[in-house]
């Protein structure tokens, strides 16, 4: 990851934008530049990833014109090979490919990519700031006014704190910023037409997209890593990946040191590819030792988010103090798209497909976020290739009656599409699912509950939560994220649009923990 910042005022403080822009730091701890543009600044923390050579600095110029840019531009050769008949190139960077674009193709150019990136733009020749994010969020990007108006971007809300006025808020995915106004380039759930080809047809298609979207993700000139929980969805990203890599890939799991569920499952994936497997653990006193920085690291209160985290933060941080791996491909963006264990009880494939729309719209608030700033936070870069936009695009588009669980099997499409491959064994392809922060071990959310419940009695719970009338505590640890949050971040909650939960309205949702061990399909997962 890198960290990229744009404070869009010509009289902008070089002293306060660096007491933002360095909270970031740990996101591209290999060099720091801050450029005064003219109209603004525009700063940039750089993890070295693709051309690793100095001229791959930014941020990037062009005839006066500056860009930074936290992203991946898949395909950018062929990018770059067009257009080197008018532009010279100075580094093996796929991110220097943009300002070229730009002057090309203008803001045309976002509908354009296949690609993860959050951007900030200096046009010298209109004499304004573009800012533009991709269409799943999956780098982040934020937006706040400065007490006099100014707008300020960044990759965290946290570079925005000191600085701004009034709420910091997402900016939006698939959306760009230009003349005071954002703009939507691209809708990534909107459905133009329906995929009604039979089940084996899509299934192939399913099968090849998701490899290809591997495959692209392998590209690095850094070393790469796989985070390994045993689950469907990371496996097959791994899988996949040592099928096309002539060496063992690095794989890592995480648990807890007494109950950890899913280590066993991740070996045996791990045994089965042949990856060169390691297994960190996790300890009661280390998950509790955790939730302040964790929390202040996501920038949420939401339970779901937190309880996920706390693993993948502390196997991220070992790698980060153990190996030379700065490039980690994971499992995020399955879900979403074939199902939750909640999701089967959908009551008709139309709120199947509205239910997956809106977990598209809103992931960069969840899931994505949390991939993020776990692994960033280590000065680590992610790579989700279920968000390949391809992939995605096609997905949404299947017919939501074939998507619904109507074949006694969670995510049916996604394990049939392998079926007859040998990417895993079958017990691993139609295990049932269990979420990340169950299976670490069960035993982790009931010591972040038990902690939350020494530290507020039930009259002071009741009187604490009253406080909050956006996304009003529920639980006594609901109410033990929000005040850390607070603490970090106060009066932002409208940075989350609510806490991530089951459909309410559908019937066995109605519950009051986001765990799926709460629902009456839990059955044999997580075991």
């Amino acid at each position: 990851m890198c960290s990229i910042m744009g404070y869009c005022d010509p009289k902008a403080s070089r002293v306060e934008f660096e007491r933002g822009f360095y909270e970031t730091v740990s996101r591209g701890p290999d060099a720091s530049r801050i450029v005064d543009v003219g109209a603004g600044l525009l700063g940039f923390h750089r993890l070295s990833i693709m051309g690793l050579t100095p001229e791959g600095m930014q941020p990037f110029e062009l005839g006066g014109s500056w860009l930074v840019c936290n992203g991946e531009i898949y395909g950018f050769e062929k990018i770059k090979e067009t257009l080197s008949e008018k532009y010279a190139f100075k580094s093996g960077s796929d991110c220097e490919v943009l300002l070229p674009m730009y002057k090309e193709y203008g803001a045309a150019m976002f509908r354009m990519l296949d690609a993860e990136f959050a951007l900030i733009l200096y046009d010298a020749d209109r004499r304004e700031f573009i800012a533009a994010r991709d269409p799943i969020g999956i780098r982040p990007l934020y937006y706040g006014y400065a007490a006099n108006g100014s707008i300020i971007f960044a990759s965290e809300a946290k570079n925005l704190v000191p600085l701004c006025r009034g709420k910091i808020l997402p900016f939006p995915p698939g959306y760009y910023y230009q003349h005071g106004r954002f703009v939507r380039y691209h809708d990534i759930t909107s459905v133009d037409h329906v995929i009604e080809d039979d089940l084996e047809e899509v299934c192939r298609n399913i099968r090849e997209k998701l490899i290809s979207g591997v495959e692209k993700r392998l590209v690095s000139d850094s070393k790469l890593g796989f985070l390994l929980s045993g689950g469907l969805d990371s496996s097959l990203v791994c899988a996949i990946a040592q099928a096309r890599l002539d060496h063992p890939i690095r794989t890592f799991g995480i648990g807890m040191r007494e109950d950890a569920i899913d280590l066993k499952y991740a070996r045996q994936v791990a045994d089965y590819i042949g990856s060169d497997h390691t297994e960190v653990y996790m300890t009661k006193d280390e998950t509790i030792a955790s939730l302040e920085d964790v929390v202040k690291l996501l920038g949420t209160y939401d339970i779901t988010t937190i309880r996920a985290s706390i693993g993948m933060y502390l196997v991220c941080k070992w790698i980060h103090e153990n190996t030379d791996i700065r490039v980690l491909l994971t499992g995020e963006i399955s879900d979403e798209l074939f199902g939750y264990k909640y999701t089967d009880f959908a009551p008709s494939p139309t709120a199947f497909q509205a239910e997956s729309e809106k977990r598209v719209r809103e992931l960069h608030m969840y899931d994505v976020l949390r991939a993020d700033r776990c692994i960033s936070v280590n000065s680590l870069e992610a790579r989700v290739p279920f968000g390949d936009l391809d992939f995605v695009k096609y997905v949404l588009a299947i017919d939501p009656a074939k998507k619904v669980n109507v074949y006694h099997k969670g995510k049916f499409l996604l394990r049939h599409a392998f079926e007859s491959c040998d990417y895993l064994p079958h017990d691993i392809l139609f295990r049932e699912k269990a979420a990340f922060s169950d299976a670490v071990g069960h035993s982790m959310v009931d010591y972040l509950k038990e902690y939350a419940e020494g530290i507020y009695s039930d009259a002071v719970f009741r009187e604490k939560s009253a406080r909050y009338t956006h996304a009003t505590p529920f639980t006594k640890e609901s109410l033990l994220y929000r005040e850390l949050f607070e603490k970090f971040y106060p009066d932002q909650s409208d940075m989350v649009v609510d806490f991530w939960m089951p459909n309410k309205e559908w019937k066995g949702c109605a519950v009051n923990d986001p765990s799926a061990r709460v629902l009456a399909n839990y059955g044999a997962s997580g075991l």
